[in-house]
């Protein structure tokens, strides 16, 4: 079993770190744990990046020395990690000398090497300011997308990489007067020299470390677009100074030392220990293990790194040539778990801008840590991006979290207690139950092994659901005394399944999981280098049908959220982080403050109130495009029977293509009071319901009325269709109505809608709201 040397990107220090952030040392945590309890030797390393502009341009904003506040934020980011009880083997820091020893002598191999290039280039100056503008100095309109809020490094809402004289309009972000254009010289990594190098890296690489499809098409799209010399060197002063004569004024650029503190890091690690009279190791032996005496007779070290994809080029590209530059055997990655995009509500976290949930809000909900782990890897954005709300939240925590695990925890360890007296029953092996459990769990393990956290997570769920399903259909309640020894047997198998349950997820919710084998008499095995083991079950216990006896006092760990507390944390959360702290919105933000949900009509007034004032007709799509300043949105083009086109907008394109849409006959809310999204008018509202297909993918079916012609009423059976209904009604009003789809008829109050006579039907989303 190879040794394991997990990495997570190192987040910047000048701020409070929001979910977003934290996917990163979470998935680094996750596996962390995971890799230990398996047995492997596991080494896990973070820290704060603390020099650059960012760091200058807050300190500044702040009125603090950059060191005073580095000071300040690692101590925020090291309690904010520790309430998510992310156990690093340590999180360090950038700025300490183990760093500037270590990136100079990279930089000398390189030097020697001949793969630093001097070039003297253009650069923004501010006479206002009296110097060279870094990037993150210079704010500006990104020349690529056109976004105002571009940076001279980045724009963050294309994703570009920026040279600050590229942007148009630039500002001095410190005063914000124009900086004018001087020569300066700076020094450059070659990284043309060193590309094939990399290529024959990559190409091996990438395949025998599994990397993520996004890692493998950025790092492949980079090297065939041809690699350019890279500046390595900025006019700050808060950083490395660069051992060179004639630029004693400047520093290492933060992306070439940054990375090189995962270096660092250990090597603190391991003076610290040896400072403290504790079991020292030589920091060597995990990076550069041909140099270390300590390293021989081991096994080799397998780098796992867990970044998102913003920083993939810099992990697989001028990283690993920083290393393959130096005449050292340096260990490099083997697999990159890269992640898309968390976004929030309808925009996206933004740390800069302070929109979003911060670790300090999270902390301030007092829901537990592990329940915002739990939504964390059970969304965690592998593949796609996606987006946090805090209405996902709620149903997520009350219908998986709690209604799936809590609730088969919950009522079979309270059936032995109720019923067994605590004593967990003597029965056989239950050899069916166990063949779907087995399967499951090897496919859990093969997944934690290459780091596919959240597949891995959600098969967790899909044993605890069989099981649940298990107990229900057995019905020990009655079974207890009509046939005993198949209660005890239905016991006594979901009492082991509930033990590999809490090991399984134990890296995922280590809180919860050690609380719950707690009323077992048990607890999980934990580690980290340089303190002791606590002894506890390990992953070969996994399978296990012996060693449990009885079950202890119980209490329900989590409380479900009720909608009034969603929406009040909607609230409060929203806007940034400054008007949370000053108890201010501004009039734009009060505006758009989420109301009440609207009250829903008692059943036996459905009917009449729908006949007397919400209007459905069937239309048909003649045009579908995307709303390009809104990433969910459609705009349709619609035949409505009254002869002029009807345009309405939805929100189906993370669900249907155009080409699903397109020239169906379709059910719009007709008489809806219009309402501009995204700069577009939109005249009414497409009805659908939602379902989960085979895969557990959240999917979209649109109601289907295709016998009948654009501008047919859709009226309840035994209405009449003639009926006149009001010019317009509000959204409070139609959501009113619960129009619902029960084994695929739709219906409002347990009457049909029809469409020319016709009953409308779904196929998919056969038991579901329509809205």
């Amino acid at each position: 079993m190879n040794r394991r040397l997990i990495t997570s990107a190192l987040p910047y220090v000048n701020n409070i770190p929001h979910l977003g952030n934290l996917i990163q040392m979470l998935s680094g945590d996750v596996f962390a744990r995971f890799c230990r309890n398996r047995g492997y030797d596991t080494l896990y390393i973070c820290g704060t990046d603390e020099y650059g502009t960012a760091t200058e341009t807050k300190a500044i904003e702040e009125n603090k020395t950059p060191r005073e506040l580095c000071d300040y934020y690692y101590q925020e980011h090291t309690k904010i990690y520790d309430w998510f009880h992310i156990n690093f083997d340590k999180f360090g820091r950038t700025s300490n000398e183990q760093c500037t020893e270590i990136t100079q002598d990279l930089f000398n191999d390189l030097d020697k090497a001949g793969f630093i290039k001097e070039h003297v280039n253009k650069q923004l100056f501010c006479p206002k300011c009296n110097m060279f503008l870094a990037d993150r100095y210079v704010d500006g309109t990104c020349p690529k997308c056109g976004s105002t809020k571009a940076r001279g490094d980045q724009c963050d809402d294309c994703g570009s990489l920026l040279d600050p004289v590229e942007l148009k309009d630039p500002k001095c972000h410190t005063c914000g007067s124009t900086p004018e254009v001087r020569e300066t010289k700076h020094l450059y990594i070659d990284l043309p020299s060193l590309s094939a190098k990399l290529g024959d890296w990559v190409e091996k690489t990438s395949i025998e470390g599994k990397w993520a499809d996004n890692a493998i098409n950025i790092t492949k799209a980079w090297i065939r677009d041809g690699l350019n010399e890279r500046a390595i060197t900025r006019d700050l002063k808060w950083g490395i100074p660069v051992p060179k004569a004639g630029y004693e004024d400047k520093v290492f650029y933060v992306w070439f030392n940054a990375p090189i503190g995962y270096l660092s890091i250990t090597k603190q690690l391991a003076d610290e220990l040896k400072a403290d009279g504790k079991n020292s190791f030589d920091w060597k032996s995990w990076w550069v293990p041909s140099e270390s005496e300590e390293a021989k007779g081991k096994d080799k070290v397998d780098l796992f790194q867990f970044i998102g994809k913003d920083n993939i080029p810099f992990h697989t590209v001028i990283f690993p040539c920083t290393l393959l530059g130096s005449p050292h055997a340096w260990t490099k990655l083997h697999h990159m778990s890269s992640t898309e995009y968390m976004n929030y509500e309808d925009g996206k976290f933004s740390k800069s801008r302070g929109v979003g949930v911060f670790g300090t809000d999270a902390i301030e909900t007092g829901i537990p840590a592990d329940a915002w782990r739990f939504y964390i890897f059970y969304n965690r954005p592998e593949k796609q991006d996606f987006q946090f709300t805090w209405k996902d939240f709620m149903e997520k925590m009350n219908s998986e979290l709690i209604g799936n695990l809590g609730n088969l925890v919950n009522r079979t360890l309270l059936f032995v207690t109720r019923y067994f007296d605590g004593i967990i029953p003597d029965a056989p092996v239950d050899e069916e139950l166990w063949t779907e459990v087995l399967a499951l769990e090897a496919k859990i393990t093969e997944n934690l092994e290459w780091a596919n956290l959240k597949d891995a997570f959600r098969q967790c769920f899909e044993i605890s659901d069989i099981c649940n399903k298990r107990f229900q259909a057995a019905e020990p309640w009655k079974s207890r005394t009509e046939n005993p020894e198949e209660c005890a047997k239905l016991i006594h198998n979901l009492c082991y399944v509930i033990k590999d349950l809490m090991i399984m997820m134990n890296p995922y919710m280590p809180q919860y999981t050690q609380v719950v084998m707690s009323y077992f008499g048990k607890s999980i095995q934990e580690s980290k280098l340089g303190t002791e083991t606590k002894a506890g079950l390990t992953w070969d216990d996994v399978g296990k049908t012996e060693g449990l006896d009885k079950i202890g006092p119980t209490e329900v760990y989590f409380k479900p959220i009720d909608q009034k507390t969603m929406l009040a944390f909607r609230e409060k959360f929203g806007g940034n982080q400054n008007e949370r702290k000053e108890g201010k919105k501004d009039a734009k933000k009060e505006k758009k403050a989420p109301k009440a949900e609207p009250v829903i009509l008692p059943v036996e007034k459905q009917a009449d109130f729908f006949n007397a004032n919400i209007e459905l007709t069937v239309a048909k799509i003649t045009d579908v495009k995307p709303n390009p300043d809104g990433d969910k949105l459609y705009i349709e083009t619609l035949d409505d029977g009254s002869g002029k086109p009807r345009t309405i907008q939805s929100g189906l394109r993370k669900y249907l293509t155009e080409a699903d849409l397109l020239g169906k006959h379709v059910v719009i809310a007709s008489n809806l009071a219009p309402r501009t999204m995204r700069g577009i008018e939109s005249r009414g509202m497409l009805l659908a319901g939602d379902y989960k297909d085979a895969d557990g993918k959240d999917c979209v079916e649109v109601l289907d009325a295709s016998w009948a012609k654009p501008g047919t009423k859709v009226v309840l059976e035994g209405s009449d269709v003639n009926a006149s209904k009001k010019a317009e009604i509000t959204g409070d009003e139609f959501f009113s109505v619960a129009i619902e789809a029960k084994d695929g008829v739709v219906q409002i109050a347990g009457k049909k809608l029809l469409a020319d006579g016709k009953v409308i039907t779904t196929s998919k989303a056969l038991n579901s709201e329509i809205g």
